[in-house]
Formats: structure tokens, sequence, C-alpha cells
């Protein structure tokens, strides 16, 4: 992933979960906020309790692909953050990808 589409500061983070809106889904909570560019920007979180450091990357790979081949059927413009939950690391890459579709909709973003 390129380092202009990828959020990685602390301060980022916390801006995005206190001002953004979030959409729940079984495999993974999505948050979202405007930004004043013309593409998007992901940030991953997976927590530690969802498994050792091969199980997280795991997660952090699949999310990362769902959210590349998701990116012309977005809308531009947006900060978004992916949390991990305990079905994204070994659940159906199938409803991980639905699961992400639908969060998206909630959030008006899928063009």
């Amino acid at each position: 992933m390129k380092k202009a589409v990828s959020i990685k500061e602390n301060r980022a983070f916390r801006r995005i979960y206190s001002r953004g809106k979030s959409a729940v889904t079984p495999f993974l909570v999505v948050y979202c906020r405007p930004n004043r560019l013309d593409h998007n920007r992901l940030g991953v979180t997976v927590s530690t309790k969802l498994g050792c450091a091969v199980v997280r990357n795991r997660a952090r790979r699949r999310l990362r692909e769902v959210f590349r081949l998701a990116g012309p059927d977005l809308r531009q413009g947006y900060d978004i953050i992916l949390v991990a939950r305990s079905r994204a690391a070994d659940g159906d890459y199938v409803r991980l990808t639905q699961a992400f579709y639908r969060a998206c909709g909630e959030l008006k973003l899928l063009i």
C-alpha cells in the first residue's frame, strides 16, 4: 500500500474515532471522516486479543485487500479506519467483503 494512502499517526486515529461516523458488523467496525484530499486513506487496527502476530497480520492483510478491491466503488476524500473483530481473521472472505460493503453502505461511502 502506498504511503500516501495509509494512516499511521495516533492523533489521526483519535480524531477519526472521536469525530467520525461508525458502522458495526460481526466481522469489522468501520470509522470514517471526510478529509480534504482527493483520495481515501486507510488505517487498520487489530487488537492483541485477536491472537498471535501471525493471526493479526493475516487479518490486516485481508482487510487491506478488501479495501483495495473496493476502491473503485468508494467515494473519494475520506479517512477510513477498519477495526478487525474476531471473525475477520478466520471467517469466510466472501462474508468479510459483504460485511465491508454493508458497513460502507450504512455510512454512504458507496458510489
